[in-house]
């Protein structure tokens, strides 16, 4: 069974914000430890003293590493943002056809021009986001496969980054700690070798934009 140092500890390193307010030394660790209580409690399946979970707190605090100032560095960013609007989002299970709908796919959405496509293939799941008007192409190509879930009238937002961005420890994290502290939701996320495009609701898109565009000009 796991002790209670333990399970705080993993409490805390799943979430970037309780890392992040640790080592900042902003929480207050008995209020926090108040809030804690009934879920180490259900989880051990025994009562938790507060004290207890206090210790366990100031411990995981003071093996944190050091922690940054919140400013995003992004290697020679180039300040640049490119937005799609009107995309839609399909999952499809993976099968033995699903490399020859991928090939399909590509040859007939190449006349085109300016539409966006792009195919994720995962270990189980084939994920096909493109514009409004490929949707019955991809509706087409993929008919005789099991369609797992749809998401219509989405938005996307890619920030471009310098190559050296692959390099730079946690650049990821940063940029969507930023997203998330403005309670902005993101419905999927595609990363290239310079390209993060995050997928978002329309109403989410406006939000969005703004916070990586002070991002891209700090």
């Amino acid at each position: 069974m796991l002790s209670i140092s333990t399970k705080v500890e993993r409490i805390v390193l799943e979430s970037s914000f309780l890392t992040e307010g640790l080592g900042r030394g902003l929480i207050n660790l008995s209020e926090l430890a108040r809030q804690l209580q009934p879920q180490l409690e259900t989880d051990l399946w025994k009562p938790v003293g507060q004290a207890a979970v206090v210790m366990a707190l100031r411990r995981v605090a003071e093996r944190l590493p050091p922690q940054r100032g919140s400013e995003i560095v992004l290697p020679q960013k180039t300040g640049e943002l490119t937005t799609r609007t009107e995309l839609t989002e399909f999952t499809y299970r993976y099968s033995e056809n699903t490399y020859e709908c991928h090939r399909q796919l590509l040859a007939l959405a190449e006349p085109h021009r300016g539409a966006f496509v792009t195919v994720t293939r995962g270990v189980k799941e084939v994920m096909v986001v493109c514009s409004k008007s490929l949707t019955g192409v991809v509706e087409h190509v993929f008919a005789g496969e099991r369609e797992m879930a749809r998401l219509e009238n989405l938005n996307a937002v890619t920030l471009h980054l310098n190559p050296e961005t692959c390099r730079t420890p946690g650049i990821y994290h940063a940029i969507l700690k930023q997203l998330a502290w403005d309670k902005i939701n993101l419905i999927n996320m595609i990363c290239t070798y310079t390209e993060l495009t995050i997928l978002l609701e329309k109403n989410q898109t406006g939000a969005a934009f703004s916070v990586l565009s002070r991002i891209v000009a700090s």
